[in-house]
C-alpha cells in the first residue's frame, strides 16, 4: 500500500467530515478512519465521492497511508476517548510524528498527554476549533497549542483551511503556546460565547416582555443593531430566527421550550476562573442562567406562587430600545474584559506566552464570536501589549461611559418590573465594584479575623503585613499581634 495521504483525520461524525472536505478543498490528500468501520464506506460513497480522500478499514492499514511525518488528527468524544485512542494508535507511530486532537478537550489533559508523548518523540498538539459544522466545511477558526515542534509541521495545513479576515485576508490560526495553552483560550472563547448568547436573549427579552416588542420588530430592530458596534455573527442569525415560522405561520421561537442545553466548556471556564481568583462574573452568571432554565417544572410552580403585577412601560420606547443596545453592548465589553483578564493570570499561572492581540485576530472570522468588536480589542493591544485589562484602553473608556447612562436604566427598570437580566446585572455590579477603590471587604476581613483568627493587613501599614485582633477582649481594650506574610 503506497503512502500517499498528507494528513489522517479519526472519526467521522459531522465535524470531521466537514473538516477532511475542507482538507480536500485546499489540496491535501487525506485518509480517514473511524472506528465504526461502516461510516468510511458511507462518507467515501456519500460527501466525499469524487475527492481524493481515501479510506482505511483498520488503524494499520490507516497508517500504511500516512506520509512521514504522519500527521494524525483525533475528532473523537472529549475525556478518556481520546486517551484510549492514544493507545490503540502508539504501536504505529514513530518519533516525530504528529497528533492532533481537535475536540473540545480540558486543558490540563492536553498538558498531561503532550508531555506524555514528548518522551517518546511524539509531537502533541491540542487544538482549539470553533465555527460548527458551516465552519468546520469552510474555513474555523483554529486555536493549535502543544509541543511547539509539531506547529511547523501541521502549520500549513491548519492555515490553508482556516477562515481568513475580510479585513485584511489573514487566516484565522496561529500558533497559541505550549501545553494547553490552545485548548484554554479555546474554552475562554466558549466561555464568552456563553456569556454573548445570554446577553443577547436578555435583550429580546426585554424589548419582547418589557416593551412588548413583535417577532417582526424584533427582526428589524436586530438588523439595525447588526449595522453599528454590535455586528457579529450572534446578532446576525438571532435576526435571521426572528423571522423563521412554523408550519402554521406563526413563530418558531415562540414554540421552542425555555430550557438550554450546555456541553460544559462554560462551566470550565467558571471553575479555571474560580481557582485563579479571577472575577469572571458575567460568564458564570451566564452558564447559571442555564441551570436556572433547566428548573423549568420548579419556575412554573414558583411563578403561582409569586404571582407579579402586569409588567408596564410608560416611556419613551423608542428611546429605550436605544438604552437597552447601550447596555447589551457595555455588558459585552464586560465580558470580554473578563475573559481576558483571566486569560493573562492563566498564562502566568501555567507559564504559556500568549498574544493577546492575536488571539483577537484569529476569533474575527470563521468562530462563533466573530465580530467587528474584536478589531477593537486588537488595537487595545498594540497600543499596550502589557494592558492589565481592556477598561484601562482609552477607546473602550470612551465607549463605556457612553453607554452607561443607560446601562443603568435598563437594569433598574428590569429589577423594577421583575424582568430578569442576571448578566445585564452582574456586568454592571462588576464595573461598579472594579472601579471603586474602597470596598466593603475590610469589614468582611474583620469577621474572619473575628471568628477565625484569618488576620487582616492594614491602611496605615506597608502591604504583606498581617495582624490579629483579640475582638473580645475585656474593658474595650484589643491587643494587635504582627505577623510577616
Amino acid at each position: 500500500m503506497t503512502a500517499k495521504a498528507d494528513i489522517g483525520l479519526i472519526g467521522l461524525a459531522v465535524m470531521g467530515q466537514n473538516l477532511v472536505l475542507n482538507m480536500n478543498d485546499h489540496g491535501s490528500t487525506v485518509a480517514v478512519f473511524n472506528r465504526t468501520v461502516s461510516k468510511v464506506d458511507d462518507f467515501l460513497g456519500g460527501p466525499a465521492k469524487g475527492t481524493q480522500v481515501v479510506g482505511a478499514h483498520s488503524l494499520q492499514e490507516f497508517f500504511k497511508l500516512l506520509k512521514q511525518p504522519r500527521k494524525v488528527m483525533f475528532m473523537v468524544k472529549a475525556g478518556q476517548p481520546v486517551d484510549d485512542l492514544i493507545e490503540e494508535c502508539l504501536p504505529f507511530l514513530e518519533k516525530g510524528d504528529v497528533v492532533i486532537d481537535g475536540g473540545n478537550s480540558h486543558y490540563p489533559d492536553t498538558e498531561r498527554r503532550v508531555n506524555e508523548l514528548k518522551a517518546k518523540g511524539i509531537f502533541f498538539i491540542g487544538t482549539g476549533i470553533s465555527g460548527g459544522e458551516e465552519g468546520a466545511r469552510h474555513g474555523p477558526s483554529i486555536m493549535p497549542g502543544g509541543n511547539p515542534d509539531g506547529w511547523p509541521i501541521v502549520k500549513p495545513i491548519f492555515q490553508g483551511i482556516a477562515a481568513k479576515a475580510e479585513e485584511d485576508g489573514l487566516p484565522c490560526c496561529d500558533w497559541i503556546g505550549d501545553g494547553g495553552a490552545g485548548h484554554y483560550v479555546k474554552m475562554v472563547h466558549n466561555g464568552i460565547e456563553y456569556g454573548d448568547m445570554q446577553l443577547i436573549s436578555e435583550a429580546y427579552f426585554l424589548l419582547r416582555h418589557l416593551l412588548g416588542c413583535s417577532i417582526d420588530e424584533l427582526h428589524a430592530i436586530f438588523t439595525d443593531w447588526n449595522q453599528g458596534p454590535l455586528h457579529s455573527f450572534l446578532i446576525e442569525i438571532t435576526a435571521q430566527i426572528f423571522k423563521q415560522k412554523d408550519a402554521d405561520g406563526k413563530p418558531l421561537l415562540d414554540k421552542i421550550l425555555d430550557v438550554a442545553g450546555q456541553k460544559g466548556t462554560g462551566k470550565w471556564t467558571g471553575i479555571s476562573a474560580l481557582d485563579l481568583g479571577i472575577p469572571v462574573t458575567l460568564i458564570a452568571e451566564a452558564v447559571f442562567a442555564r441551570c436556572l432554565s433547566a428548573l423549568k417544572d420548579e419556575r412554573l410552580q414558583a411563578e403561582k406562587f409569586y404571582p407579579r403585577a402586569p409588567v408596564k412601560f410608560n416611556g419613551e420606547r423608542k428611546k429605550f430600545i436605544d438604552d437597552i443596545r447601550q447596555a447589551l453592548y457595555a455588558s459585552k465589553i464586560i465580558s470580554y474584559a473578563q475573559g481576558f483578564m483571566l486569560m493573562r493570570v492563566a498564562a502566568g499561572e501555567m507559564k504559556w506566552k500568549l498574544n493577546y492581540g492575536p488571539i483577537a485576530l484569529i476569533w474575527r472570522a470563521g468562530c462563533i464570536i466573530r465580530s467587528r468588536f474584536l478589531n477593537d480589542i486588537k488595537k487595545a493591544y498594540d497600543k499596550n501589549k502589557d494592558l492589565p485589562n481592556l477598561l484601562f484602553d482609552d477607546f473602550f473608556r470612551r465607549e463605556i461611559l457612553g453607554a452607561e447612562p443607560s446601562w443603568r436604566r435598563v437594569v433598574a427598570k428590569a429589577a423594577e418590573e421583575g424582568v430578569p437580566c442576571p448578566c445585564f446585572s452582574t456586568g454592571l455590579s462588576f464595573f461598579d465594584g472594579y472601579r471603586t477603590g474602597l470596598l466593603p471587604a475590610n469589614l468582611l476581613q474583620a469577621q474572619r479575623d473575628f471568628f477565625g483568627a484569618h488576620t487582616y493587613e492594614r491602611v496605615d501599614k506597608p502591604r504583606g503585613k498581617f495582624f490579629h485582633t483579640n475582638w473580645t477582649g475585656t474593658g474595650g481594650n484589643v491587643t494587635s499581634s504582627s505577623y510577616n506574610a
